[in-house]
């Protein structure tokens, strides 16, 4: 079941930018609520060409990009590839990511205050921070697959 909230933060996030609020994208935006983890492109593709067996993979491409950049969607790079999941626009923070089951954690410490100096003399307009590893039951498993036997 799609969170309604959700639903409605991502066609909000869409018509902020000047979209057209069709009904593929309102799929799309329902698919995202109704979905905890992280979604691939062709993960939605898959998805919406049942219902739009027209849609094509550069459509869906391109506005899960345009999303991400609106803000409305988050984009991962994992060792598969790139995935997205609908931002939590609720408050600031951060993510511990498993790089084995994408299990995420986030985290409200924020360590851009603590950096006095990056080069370039960038003016920071937003950041993302990501910290990947293994969650302790995947860590867990990693090592004890990796044991010899004695």
């Amino acid at each position: 079941m799609a969170n309604t909230n959700t639903v409605e933060r991502i066609i909000k996030g869409m018509a902020s930018k000047g979209w057209r609020i069709t009904e593929q994208r309102k799929m799309m935006a329902a698919l995202f609520a109704e979905t905890e983890g992280y979604l691939s492109p062709k993960d939605v593709y898959e998805h919406m060409r049942q219902k739009y067996p027209g849609i094509s993979f550069d459509t869906i491409y391109r506005n899960l990009r345009q999303l991400s950049e609106a803000g409305v969607f988050e984009q991962f790079y994992f060792n598969d590839g790139l995935k997205f999941r609908a931002s939590c626009l609720t408050h600031h923070h951060h993510h511990l990511i498993c790089m084995n089951c994408e299990k995420t954690v986030t985290f409200d410490y924020c360590p851009m205050p603590n950096l006095s100096e990056l080069p370039g003399n960038y003016e920071v307009m937003h950041h993302r921070f990501e910290v990947y590893g293994y969650c302790p039951e995947c860590a867990a498993k990693r090592r004890k697959e990796t044991k010899q036997p004695t």
